[in-house]
Formats: C-alpha cells, sequence, structure tokens
C-alpha cells in the first residue's frame, strides 16, 4: 500500500473517530433543539395548565395558556399550536415580546399569541396568562350586562371586569388578535384588572402564576353561569368591594390555592406540581 493510501486511511480513521466521540453531543443538542425546552417546573406546571383548563371545560379545540419565561421575563412561553387537552412538554415554545418563535423545529405557534406578547409587556406583574371562548362568559361580552363576582370563591376575577371591542378600533375583522397593536389596544382595556371579556369572542385573564391564572379562569367561568341563573330569576346582588378583597386574599393564600391546584390536576390525570 502506498504512503499516500496509508495517510489518506489514518485520516480517515481520526475522521470517524472523532465523530463518535463527537456523536453525543451532537445527539444532545439536536434533542435540546427538537424536544424544545428544559425540564422546569413552571414548564411542567404549563402543560398541567393546559390538561387542567379542558377538563374545567374552559377551553376546548381553542384557547391557550402561557408563562413568563423565568429565564428572560422578556420573553414568554407557550405551546405550539394544539388543542390545550393534548398538550406534552415537547410541545413547548419560547417566543420573544413581539410573537417571534424561538422554536428551531420552526413549528406552527398559536395565531393570536399576541395576546400574552402585549400583556406580558404592558403588565410586569403578570406571569400568566390564559385566553379561552369559554361560552357561559359570552352573553355578557355581547350585551353590555356586567360579569361581577357573585360567590366568594370567584372573588379573584377582581371587582371590575371590562369589555375590549376589536372592532372599536380595527373595524371588521375575523375577531382574532393577529398583530401586537391589537394586543396592545386589548391590554390598554384590561388594564390592572384581572380579566377583560372580548366581545364575540372570549375572555383573558391574568395572574402572578399558573395556579392563580387557573383558579381565576375557572371560576370565572363559574361566576357567570351563576349570574346567568340569578339574572333569570331575580336581581343578584353581587360581593362588594371588601368581600372581594377579603375573599380574593384568600382564595390567593396557600391555605386554599395549594389546595385547588392540587384537586383540579388530580381531576384532571397530571400529577400536582
Amino acid at each position: 500500500m502506498s504512503s499516500h493510501a496509508h495517510m489518506a486511511r489514518r485520516e480517515f480513521v481520526r475522521t470517524a473517530l472523532g465523530m463518535l466521540a463527537a456523536a453525543p453531543f451532537a445527539a444532545r443538542s439536536l434533542a435540546q433543539d427538537t424536544a424544545g425546552l428544559e425540564d422546569r417546573i413552571e414548564f411542567r406546571r404549563l402543560v398541567a395548565a393546559n390538561r387542567i383548563l379542558a377538563h374545567e371545560e374552559v377551553v376546548d379545540a381553542f384557547g391557550h395558556v402561557s408563562v413568563r419565561d423565568p429565564e428572560n421575563p422578556g420573553r414568554y412561553v407557550m405551546a405550539r399550536s394544539r388543542s390545550p387537552e393534548l398538550v406534552e412538554h415537547a410541545d413547548l415554545i419560547r417566543f420573544e415580546q413581539d410573537g417571534r418563535s424561538l422554536d428551531p423545529g420552526n413549528r406552527r405557534p398559536y395565531g393570536e399569541r399576541m395576546i400574552h406578547g402585549a400583556i406580558y409587556e404592558a403588565r410586569s406583574d403578570v406571569d400568566a396568562v390564559v385566553h379561552n371562548h369559554a361560552y357561559p362568559l359570552l352573553p355578557f361580552g355581547i350585551t353590555g350586562r356586567a360579569l361581577e363576582p357573585m360567590v366568594h370563591t370567584a372573588s379573584v376575577i377582581g371587582p371590575e371586569v371590562p369589555i375590549w371591542d376589536i372592532a372599536a378600533r380595527f373595524d371588521d375583522t375575523d375577531m382574532l388578535v393577529r398583530s401586537m397593536e391589537q394586543g396592545r389596544d386589548l391590554a390598554a382595556t384590561l388594564g390592572d384588572n384581572t380579566c377583560v371579556l372580548m366581545r364575540g369572542h372570549g375572555a383573558v385573564v391574568t395572574a402572578s402564576s399558573l395556579k392563580a391564572a387557573v383558579m381565576t379562569a375557572i371560576y370565572l367561568k363559574l361566576n357567570a353561569e351563576v349570574q346567568l341563573q340569578a339574572m333569570a330569576i331575580g336581581t343578584p346582588r353581587g360581593l362588594s368591594d371588601r368581600e372581594i378583597e377579603l375573599s380574593r386574599a384568600t382564595q390567593f393564600s396557600p391555605l386554599a390555592l395549594d389546595r385547588a391546584w392540587e384537586y383540579f390536576c388530580v381531576r384532571a390525570g397530571v400529577d400536582p406540581i
């Protein structure tokens, strides 16, 4: 065998060994890119939140929930475009606040993610956002009849739930929040409140944690059901501002919030994280 052949063979072996040595690192990098985010309790709770909201019929095939990125408050994390009941950890994607996806796999994102980005931009106190189309809420968004806390567990929705009408500024649309301009307009109507209704569409719920956001979204829907039933038989008396304040503090205390989270997790078939 010629000296050139020996050299070529040695070079081939050296290259092959180098590739084998690098393979685990490349595989790990590929896995991180394709699997998405690292395993953190916030992201496991985000998956649980999707499953809970689906089980409690706050969301159905549509709707979504997000959490502010614990590693970068200028970003947020939510699933790829998928029905909440089906969301898994591998579906999670990081987004810039303006809605740009950081997903290496370039998977299809939710079209209304700008709702989340605009609220995180406007509200430094918000770390979790839920958007849903729960049907008991819709009558209040299209009649102008105020939705207000009727029962102590629903004190978490706050004393005022404003209504945002996309047509007021953007004329006729498909009713979806597809741009940051629309998202910012929605966030402006939300203001410092916890929830906002969207005419002919649904609602947005904000909170300082995923646990609180899930609880609020569930009891916003249940409160609407109670108020609709009460209006059918008489004039309902809602909670006073002081009752809302005191009940809300209790509901968001570990005494109630952790208990409710465990309950909703078990009902949805996920581990209480």
